[in-house]
């Protein structure tokens, strides 16, 4: 099956053909840094990595190129870098902040079982021309002002919305719509009241770099624009990101793009991953089901929060329950003791046609079940394919071995007295004493453990 992805500018599913099949190019918009990433946060981390390991599948690792950025400047950063450290230079102090943010950020992507991008770029190494020549944000500027889609008004370089015929594509939004609200005396500088910031005065309590146009730092979206042409040129293939993210963040991208380049198009694909709710309520601190990434990690598998997160469809709210966990790794369980141990194989063409269907999970985790039942069977063709693209998705990354000491140990269990009980069990039933039999049946299943009577004996596992 040809791959079909869903464009959120065209509003319609349609065949992917790579404006380069040598080099398929993709970015996504990463986390502003200034907090842990929420189980929000890891949606399109999944979400987009399934996509780049499919495309990696399809032309070859070495022909893809994935650029997730960094966001590191940012007036929330700014207020935690005042907040935690009041002594340093603000600029050093906002590195301060982002580095350990970051880097737990790198942690947990890698703990979900997502592979690096090829390029994770921060935004404050794009501001000022490089001596590389890479695009960055400040010379962006100087183009849009040239080509007459920019101005500077009350100490900002603003971006004019009236100059793009056809801005408000990708929203659906169209600038006549586009009412004056509670802003206008603010932003009377403004041409057009959905005008936005390009570049904007820093005081001397605000992170700022020298500019044609005085001290001061970019817009949040001009950020974007520059970190995609850097490392994927004018023109790429798929832009992805949150709903959240379409407007204004990915509209103002496209106008500030096509018009300092001069192109019709930004990206050939747009895709959007839809909200997670946590037991069907919005998450948010204020109701106190604001969950980070990092925290459940501390209780399930990264693997676990992957599985959960795929059954259901990227473009549906995902709804992230303690039951669906329970059996996200219930089924985990399963699919490593199946096929942890077996190397080699190609993936499944049933998960491949899913995939390629707009990124089908669903009807891919479907398809693994449907694996898993011929794979159990004893058929090693099965079990390949079935190891193979569990492998593919990110899954199976140890041992059934250390994958059940892992849980054990997570579980507080100790798994010599558990075989110890097991064999007394055993002994008890071979002998027909099955008072005590169930006896001990009943203090394993106390302890969090249960047991799987079958002919080849006993097996067990840590419940959850």
């Amino acid at each position: 099956m040809q791959l079909r992805l869903y464009d959120t500018l065209t509003k319609e599913k349609r065949p992917f053909t790579p404006l380069d099949p040598s080099n398929v190019r993709m970015y996504v918009c990463g986390p502003t840094v200034y907090d842990f990433a929420h189980i929000g946060n890891a949606r399109p981390v999944i979400v987009f990595d399934v996509l780049f390991r499919l495309l990696r599948h399809l032309y070859g690792a070495d022909h893809v190129t994935y650029v997730r950025n960094i966001t590191d400047v940012d007036d929330k950063i700014n207020a935690r870098a005042v907040r935690d450290f009041p002594g340093l230079p603000l600029n050093e102090a906002i590195r301060r902040v982002t580095e350990v943010t970051a880097n737990q950020f790198y942690a947990d992507a890698a703990a979900l079982g997502s592979l690096p991008p090829t390029f994770e770029p921060r935004a404050t190494d794009f501001v000022l021309p490089r001596a590389d020549g890479k695009t960055d944000m400040v010379t962006l500027i100087r183009q849009l002002i040239a080509r007459g889609h920019a101005y500077e008004a009350g100490g900002e370089v603003l971006f004019d919305t009236a100059s793009m015929p056809d801005y408000g594509a990708l929203s659906g939004r169209k600038l006549d719509e586009q009412r004056p609200g509670a802003r206008v005396a603010v932003d009377a500088h403004k041409k057009n009241p959905g005008d936005f910031v390009l570049w904007k005065q820093s005081s001397g309590d605000e992170p700022g770099w020298e500019s044609p146009w005085g001290r001061g730092r970019p817009g949040w979206h001009i950020e974007c624009s520059a970190m995609s042409a850097a490392y994927l040129g004018e023109v790429f293939d798929i832009h992805g990101g949150g709903l959240d993210l379409i407007f204004p963040h990915h509209e103002n991208e496209i106008a500030q793009s096509r018009c300092a380049h001069g192109t019709p198009a930004m990206a050939n694909f747009w895709m959007h991953n839809e909200f997670v709710q946590i037991e069907d309520t919005k998450m948010s601190k204020s109701l106190g089901n604001f969950v980070t990434i990092r925290e459940l990690l501390a209780d399930w598998p990264g693997e676990v929060l992957r599985l959960n997160m795929l059954k259901a469809h990227y473009r549906s709210p995902m709804d992230w329950t303690l039951k669906g966990l329970e059996e996200s790794a219930k089924t985990l369980d399963d699919w490593y003791w199946v096929a942890a141990d077996i190397k080699g194989g190609r993936p499944s063409d049933a998960v491949i046609d899913a995939l390629s269907d707009d990124l089908n999970t669903p009807q891919m985790v479907a398809s693994l079940h449907g694996l898993r039942n011929s794979a159990a069977s004893g058929n090693d063709l099965d079990r390949s394919q079935f190891a193979a693209s569990l492998r593919l998705l990110g899954f199976l990354s140890e041992s059934a071995a250390d994958w059940k000491a892992r849980k054990q140990q997570a579980s507080g269990i100790d798994a010599k007295q558990i075989d110890s009980l097991i064999s007394d069990r055993t002994a008890a039933r071979a002998r027909k004493d099955f008072k005590e039999s169930d006896r001990i049946r009943d203090e394993l299943a106390a302890m969090g453990v249960v047991i799987k009577d079958s002919k080849d004996g006993t097996t067990w596992e840590v419940a959850r």
